[in-house]
């Protein structure tokens, strides 16, 4: 049975489940299982390399918690073995009562917070077992034993699935869709900031983790060496996310595409004071798109010197804090950035632009997020030296976006081309910094090479015109009659 298909069966036992009741409850519990699937192979494979070393590998979890003991257990044919397999309540008892708190204790017993360990205490503590019956998770767990994580074709099979995992569970509802960037604007915002082997990549609200992953495929084609690949896992991707799911499915999705023990924090970024960031804190590379339209408390917004309540502010006060000098970084925010003329938009804008250069935006057009409703940018800058001059692209479709008709990397392609040599074109204009209005430093979207168009109005809108003059003419009618 293919990868596929197992993922759909499971889905399917889910949808029957008491338990679980939309897509964030799929992901979450399909999470776990394949999480300890994902343990019992890594420690199988550590203890084999350890084996063909002539040494003693000693196993993170307990025999009596190993997949092989209470999840699937073998008989010498290779086969589950019935009679030993627990089911129906004994099954769901052992994992409340004994499984999870075992696996919630790694967290206090963990050495620091960057190990494998510290990562196991920390998603069980987050996490709940939500499958009621345990007959149905009998069968949910013999499915999970036909999937493997050894080889690196499973993994890019696995991480296919998962993003589709992802991006179902995105457009199943608002509190899903903050953790689901398009793949295929990721992957042109990494081509654009082109980061190297050895530097430091760092997402401050990294949800599902989509750009550390996308950077990740990115920089793993160009590893040649064992060193490259161990900097590649140990030492380049950083990430921090507040909420509980959004971090287990970014822990998930990064160990997928194949970082072992992805150094993603569960943490409240904009709680931390900036003035307390230091150099050994700063990274290369910043890649994000930080949530906007959320509200921060007052104390939250003492950490910060521009103070304001809109959190993709404060995160970008916090990226260009972040930044190491001469680190690159491209981060998603919504298109107001550029206009709003209240205090702290002029004042981030004025930061922005003294204390980094601000090279290239990129416009998107509305129906990129599918249901978000909003138009968006993409900054692109570098800290270090002040702007002199921005190059704009105004991506121009001629097709409405949307839920079946997603953005392709094609469509972003002439923007990549483009942007190398910062080219003019019908999409594609430089702005002097020079010619900005000193007080408010309004970096709006206005496409000098193109006319505007007339906005088609909304059908809502027309329709109500319509009945108005409906309305009109039935008086005149009235009145002649």
């Amino acid at each position: 049975m293919n990868y596929e298909q197992i993922f759909k069966n499971i889905d399917d036992i889910l949808w029957k489940e008491a338990g679980c009741s939309n897509e964030l409850d799929y992901v979450e519990q399909t999470s776990w299982i394949l999480f300890l699937k994902y343990l019992d192979d890594l420690e199988i494979e550590r203890s084999d390399e350890m084996a063909l070393q002539g040494k003693d590998y000693t196993c993170i979890i307990k025999k009596q918690y190993r997949w092989n003991t209470w999840a699937c257990p073998k008989n010498s044919k290779g086969q589950l073995d019935h009679k030993a397999a627990m089911t129906g309540d004994d099954l769901t008892d052992f994992v409340n009562l004994k499984l999870f708190p075992y696996l919630k204790n790694f967290k206090a017993s963990a050495t620091t917070p960057d190990t494998l360990e510290y990562k196991i205490g920390e998603i069980f503590s987050e996490l709940k077992n939500k499958i009621v019956s345990g007959y149905n998770m009998r069968e949910i767990l013999n499915y999970a034993d036909g999937l493997h994580f050894q080889s690196s074709t499973d993994k890019h099979e696995m991480s296919h699935l998962y993003e589709s995992k992802i991006h179902k569970m995105g457009n199943a509802g608002r509190n899903g869709g903050e953790y689901y960037t398009p793949r295929p604007l990721i992957r042109t915002i990494v081509k654009v900031v082109n980061p190297k082997i050895g530097d430091t990549i760092y997402d401050g609200a990294c949800g599902s983790a989509g750009f550390l992953c996308e950077a990740f495929s990115y920089l793993n084609e160009k590893a040649k060496t064992v060193a490259d690949r161990n900097t590649l896992q140990k030492s380049t991707f950083y990430g921090k996310e507040k909420k509980g799911l959004a971090y287990i499915i970014g822990i998930m999705n990064m160990i997928f595409h194949g970082v072992e023990a992805p150094n993603i924090m569960h943490t409240n970024t904009l709680a931390e004071d900036l003035s307390q960031i230091q150099e050994k804190d700063r990274k290369k590379i910043i890649l994000a798109n930080p949530p906007f339209g959320g509200k921060e408390r007052s104390e939250i917004q003492q950490n910060f010197p521009i103070k304001t309540s809109e959190t993709a502010y404060l995160f970008m006060e916090h990226f260009i804090k972040m930044l190491k000098a001469g680190g690159r970084a491209g981060v998603v925010i919504k298109n107001t950035f550029l206009s709003n003329t209240d205090n702290a938009s002029i004042a981030l804008r004025r930061e922005l632009l003294e204390n980094c250069n601000l090279h290239t935006i990129l416009d998107c057009p509305s129906g990129v997020f599918t249901g978000a409703g909003v138009k968006t940018v993409v900054l692109f800058f570098e800290k270090g030296k002040p702007t002199e001059k921005i190059w704009y692209y105004q991506l121009n479709l001629n097709r409405n976006l949307g839920k079946t008709n997603p953005l392709n990397e094609d469509d972003l392609a002439d923007f990549v081309a483009l942007q190398k040599t910062k080219a003019v074109s019908t999409n594609s204009w430089t702005l002097d910094v020079k010619d900005l209005n000193p007080e408010t430093l309004d970096l709006s979207v206005k496409n000098p090479n193109k006319k505007e168009e007339k906005t088609l109005r909304e059908p809502a809108e027309i329709i109500k015109e319509m009945r108005d003059l409906n309305k009109e003419a039935e008086e005149l009618l009235k009145e002649l009659t």
